[in-house]
């Protein structure tokens, strides 16, 4: 996954999230956390690694119709301006601009999201360039699989170019708002405000350095990809990061949100997030942001997310010294 030159990160555009949902069920369906952690349990990590390497050989070999049948009928993603479709990001992910010449894929980890999906992160190595620009070597990417009947189907996929959050930066450009440059009113069903609420409020923990209340929000098998392409592979480095203090944030916003469900227990929320403050002594810019959530008996818990700069197509290499949990 991870395969158009929004997926491969361009110098132009140096992190790009993308992400892809099911349908959304009954906002009140209530199934044991530990029933469905089991019975996905058995899901095998080979396999899904074998999928998401074939998608990096349609992107390479630029195959346009190997997305109609990898992508879940209702994927929604990030493309350089916004959101995109089904139908816009089988334009995008076609590689037509790109020439690869070598991908590997290593440091997998693969967990059960539910009985019916399923987790997969693992660092990225690619050579090669999009629209003659050459394509940042290292990423960290993270890809979620949906059974449709017999199949498995990608319904999300983000990546994070690695790169030194100390480094200074010579250019940011940022976006104001999303698509048309006006921030869009967060999506008004029940499913959203849910999960909205508790997105907002980890982004308000965050800001207040709070890990007690952070872990609260949080279920205790979680991982998190930060902008740098920072993989945080458990709770204790999560909750270390985002507790730490190199960002002074006065206040932060979330627009734009979205939630779509893989299962009764399992949603997806995209959101755009600010923050007004700095960050290792750096403007904090807008952010793309994209998490899991797992419903355990009646509450809804963070389990995992990536962040990535909001960018407008063209803009030159996108990087800000955020800390923490962006």
């Amino acid at each position: 996954m991870g395969m158009s030159k929004h997926f491969a990160f361009t110098a132009a555009a140096a992190v790009v999230s993308i992400a892809y949902f099911g349908n959304a069920p009954a906002v009140n369906a209530t199934v044991s956390s530990t029933t469905e952690q089991t019975a996905a349990a058995g899901l095998a990590e080979d396999a899904l690694l074998t999928l998401e390497k074939s998608a990096y050989a349609a992107w390479k070999s630029k195959n346009a119709s190997f997305w109609d049948t990898f992508l879940s009928e209702n994927f929604v993603g990030w493309g350089t301006s916004g959101r995109l479709d089904r139908v816009s990001a089988t334009k995008e992910y076609t590689g037509a601009d790109c020439d690869i010449n070598s991908y590997a894929l290593s440091e997998a980890h693969v967990s059960p999201r539910g009985r019916q999906a399923a987790l997969i992160t693992y660092k990225i190595t690619v050579d090669g360039s999009c629209g003659g620009q050459k394509i940042p070597t290292n990423s960290y990417a993270a890809s979620v699989y949906i059974r449709d009947g017999s199949q498995w189907k990608a319904t999300f996929h983000a990546q994070a170019a690695v790169v030194d959050p100390t480094a200074p930066v010579a250019k940011t450009v940022y976006e104001e708002a999303q698509g048309d440059g006006k921030a869009k009113r967060t999506a008004q069903d029940a499913r959203t405000d849910i999960l909205f609420a508790i997105e907002r409020a980890v982004w308000e923990d965050w800001k207040d350095h709070d890990a007690k209340k952070l872990s609260a929000l949080m279920a205790e098998d979680i991982s998190f990809i930060n902008i740098f392409g920072i993989y945080l592979a458990n709770k204790a480095e999560g909750l270390k990061n985002w507790s730490g203090t190199g960002c002074d944030v006065r206040s932060v916003g979330i627009t734009d949100a979205l939630a779509t469900t893989l299962s009764p227990t399992v949603g997806i929320l995209t959101f755009k997030a600010t923050a007004d403050g700095t960050c290792f002594g750096q403007k904090v810019g807008p952010v793309w942001g994209s998490s899991i959530y797992v419903k355990y008996g009646d509450a809804w818990k963070w389990t995992f997310g990536i962040n990535v700069p909001a960018h407008r197509q063209g803009a030159q290499t996108l990087r800000s010294a955020f800390c923490g949990r962006l």
